[in-house]
């Protein structure tokens, strides 16, 4: 370790930590789903009991998130979900996660309130062409998407896109 120096190390890390970014959104990219410009019009139900519309005639913007319980990233982003619920139309779909029962168990656990449907056969998934996950849509109050993200999303980056589009 010759001439190292503290600079040195921080601008190492920067650049790393830069590099990591970088690679970060081209995956993001390449992973993106291919799927419709316009929220298909869908009426299903959710582990509630409660009717869910994924509409464009919803006026106000709407994040269509894709989840699953077995997914870790999943769960390190679920609170940042949780967090914005309040703030926009949020409807999110667990894809292959079990039971509605199973579902209810591990919200409650975790005292998440958001809207969740279970999506058992990954059919949602499909029609949206989610593969990876978690997938997150947000469509403009006009029901065109307007951003579509794979992998894990901070609450400031969720809420700076809504923002954007409001």
């Amino acid at each position: 370790m010759k001439n190292w120096s503290i600079k040195k190390i921080l601008k190492e890390i920067a650049i790393t930590l830069v590099m990591v970014f970088v690679v970060s959104i081209v995956l993001n990219y390449i992973r993106k789903p291919d799927t419709d410009v316009q929220i298909p019009n869908i009426k299903t139900t959710s582990i509630l009991g409660q009717e869910i519309l994924f509409d464009s005639e919803q006026n106000r913007t709407t994040v269509i998130h894709f989840w699953a319980t077995w997914c870790p990233t999943c769960k390190l982003e679920a609170p940042n979900i949780e967090r914005i619920k309040d703030k926009t139309h949020v409807i999110t779909v667990a894809v292959n996660s079990g039971t509605d029962e199973a579902l209810l168990s591990f919200m409650k656990e975790r005292d998440y309130t958001y809207n969740v449907v279970n999506d058992r056969d990954g059919k949602l998934a499909e029609k949206f062409g989610v593969g990876v996950f978690p997938t997150t849509f947000i469509y403009n109050s006009k029901g065109e998407l307007e951003f579509s993200e794979v992998g894990y999303s901070t609450t400031l980056g969720l809420e700076a896109r809504i923002n954007l589009i409001d």
